[in-house]
């Protein structure tokens, strides 16, 4: 019972930093680290040339293909965090 506590006061906090950078930062958009990161390089050596050519980008043959993964991903994470959930839960009331 406590860890549900814990675990939903944490997803609030969550929750109302992302309202509050939303609210502080109207219009804003949410970028990545990479190119922040590569802002900063190019800042220090213009002529940086990275060696590692880095994983091969992967495009999905349409925007269905997109959402179905982006959705598939969301339905996994949602399984197993419903997954611990109910063990705690089970857990707990058998101890009882």
């Amino acid at each position: 019972m406590k860890l549900e506590y814990i675990v939903g006061a944490i997803a609030i906090l969550f929750v109302a930093q992302f309202f509050y950078g939303l609210a502080v930062n109207p219009g804003s958009e949410f970028e990545g680290a990479d190119g922040a990161a590569e802002d900063v390089i190019s800042g220090i050596d213009p002529d940086y040339e990275p060696w590692d050519p880095g994983f091969p980008k992967f495009e999905p043959p349409g925007g269905e293909t997109e959402s179905l993964l982006f959705a598939l991903q969301a339905a996994i994470g949602a399984l197993v965090i419903g997954y611990f959930f109910g063990y705690y839960r089970g857990k707990n009331r058998s101890d009882q």
